[in-house]
């Protein structure tokens, strides 16, 4: 069985093993877990189990994800609350934001976040194929807005992917961005949640990681912009730019292969994107507020908010 098939199988049996716990425990549908009365499952992986709930006083929707005591080890329940803590200093409005957070019966940590509807950019290409460069740049404009209050408060994400960012609609805006899953999130000026991510273990997601993350050293914002450069490349593209049959091929690509556009397929935003995948992190934009200009600065036209609203309308 290759490497990719077994971790695949893994992970299966993770999440598997997340939903039974939750099926025998008192965490059911209808079930209270402090305020909140949970309604239905959303979804599980190896970091836990997400249900649909609403708070019981106010109303208001939410989300919950769960750590179950199985998974609850010192390292993953660092990270959780890591998560947390991190996500919860945010407050940009294009980052998920955190409402609650506890511990219910039989040990099992939770957090409650906004609930949304929609779908991220992997289901997006997966679904409807390759998207413009204007309704790209449209997204990676918000993109770059959650990203820049981050890189200021001192953390770099480290986790920038398709299915990390969100579509939804907020207040009547459409295509409306929320960048989630700050889970491996590492603080740039401080060393102490250093032991959470382990030396020599790679955090985040092979065919998105920098070439400095593949080679262990030290990262930065940069780190994150090289990412997005992928993220814009998928859109464009409607497929990844490194892929393999393993992860270490995947890995080798990113610090071996010279990033080569099909001809035509990235658009106007074709020199944004390879700057953005230069192999130095000093040839690439230096902050996410500094490609958001260049972006700006290309005066794409051809999608903005009533463009959204048509297209949600009929395919959202």
């Amino acid at each position: 069985m290759s490497l990719f098939l077994t971790i695949a199988a893994v992970a299966v049996l993770i999440a598997a093993s997340v939903v039974a716990f939750f099926l025998r425990s008192q965490l059911r549908i209808g079930g209270r877990v402090g305020q909140y009365r949970l309604e239905s499952l959303i979804g599980a992986g190896g970091m836990g189990v997400v249900y649909r709930a609403r708070h019981a006083r106010l109303h208001r929707p939410a989300a919950i994800k769960f750590l179950p005591p199985e998974r609850s080890s010192e390292l993953t329940v660092a990270r959780f609350e890591r998560e947390v803590q991190t996500t919860a200093q945010l407050t940009h409005p294009n980052t998920i934001a955190i409402y609650d957070y506890g511990r219910a019966s039989r040990g099992v940590f939770y957090y409650a976040m906004e609930l949304l509807s929609g779908l991220n950019l992997q289901q997006l290409v997966e679904r409807h194929g390759p998207i413009s460069d204007a309704r790209t740049a449209y997204i990676v404009r918000q993109v770059c807005g959650s990203l820049s209050e981050a890189h200021d408060s001192g953390l770099v994400h480290r986790d920038i992917k398709p299915s990390n960012v969100f579509l939804c609609e907020r207040g009547g805006l459409y295509d409306f961005v929320k960048v989630l899953d700050f889970g491996v999130a590492k603080d740039i000026d401080q060393d102490g949640g250093a032991f959470l991510t382990r030396p020599g273990v790679l955090v985040g997601t092979a065919a998105y990681a920098s070439p400095e993350m593949v080679r262990g050293a030290t990262v930065d914002r940069r780190s994150d912009i090289y990412a997005l450069g992928l993220v814009m490349y998928y859109l464009l593209a409607g497929k990844e730019l490194f892929c393999g049959s393993s992860t270490v091929e995947i890995l080798q690509q990113h610090i071996e292969l010279e990033p080569k556009p099909v001809p035509g397929s990235l658009g106007q935003l074709e020199a944004l994107v390879m700057s953005c995948l230069a192999r130095n992190p000093k040839d690439r934009p230096q902050t996410a507020a500094d490609l958001r200009d260049d972006i700006d600065a290309l005066g794409l036209e051809g999608w903005d908010a009533e463009d959204a609203k048509r297209w949600w309308a009929n395919s959202g």
